[in-house]
């Protein structure tokens, strides 16, 4: 009996030693998946961060680049609406030259018009506006009038609500870049919960929950374009 008893004894030491080896081993994988995990979520959340500052400083440089447009087109809006009033004004003077038979006073007065104004005059003026009822009251009406001034300030804001779309762009790819870096921080506050845990079962669940939550952080970071 004494040596049924021992046998039974080291059948039992034995498979105590056995199973706290596949703990320990089970353990030690546990401990290299989490290193694993910390890294590759180090790795990408510094990645992610970068990525949304550069996205942000290229969204202030479009968005300041599209305010200088604005400001560029503002004013060579106001210098063409200023040509239009001169040479409106210009106009209404020659008008009242031609009414009155003033030939040399309307010939000074059509000198004086715009090089650029001129094609439009000189169409709307074989319309004989003084007489012809149906003729166009101002040459600026006529087909042939153009404003360098005005077509360059509908350039400029055209542009300019390009850039500025482009810095919204920039804006919404930093944003993304921003959700990323959230969900990674998800992932390493699963993984430092999980080591607070000493049962294997629910320290591994929570290593699996993080892993899958990781796919996703990843999945973008890769898909998302890069500055």
């Amino acid at each position: 009996m004494s040596e049924a008893g021992s046998s039974t004894i080291e059948v039992a030491q034995h498979l105590s030693e056995h199973k706290e080896s596949s703990q320990g081993l089970g353990h030690e994988i546990l401990e290299i998946a989490e290193a694993a995990l910390l890294a590759v979520v180090a790795i990408a959340t510094a990645w992610s961060g970068y990525q949304a500052a550069l996205w942000t400083g290229h969204q202030v440089e479009l968005y300041g680049q599209a305010s200088k447009l604005r400001i560029e087109a503002e004013g060579t809006a106001t210098f063409a609406n200023q040509e239009r009033l001169y040479n409106a004004s210009t106009v209404v003077e020659w008008l009242k030259a031609e009414a009155h038979g003033d030939k040399k006073l309307a010939n000074l007065f059509e000198r004086r018009l715009l090089p650029e104004f001129r094609p439009a005059f000189e169409s709307w003026k074989k319309t004989d506006p003084l007489n012809n009822p149906d003729a166009l009251p101002s040459p600026q009406l006529m087909p042939e009038y153009r404003s360098s001034k005005a077509e360059e300030a509908a350039r400029l804001n055209a542009q300019a609500t390009k850039v500025f779309e482009q810095g919204s762009r920039n804006r919404q790819l930093s944003d993304e870049y921003v959700r990323v870096t959230v969900t990674l921080a998800t992932v390493l506050l699963l993984i430092a919960i999980s080591q607070r845990f000493k049962r294997h079962a629910v320290r591994l669940g929570l290593v699996m929950i993080a892993m899958l939550l990781l796919c996703f952080p990843i999945y973008h970071i890769l898909a998302l374009p890069r500055a």
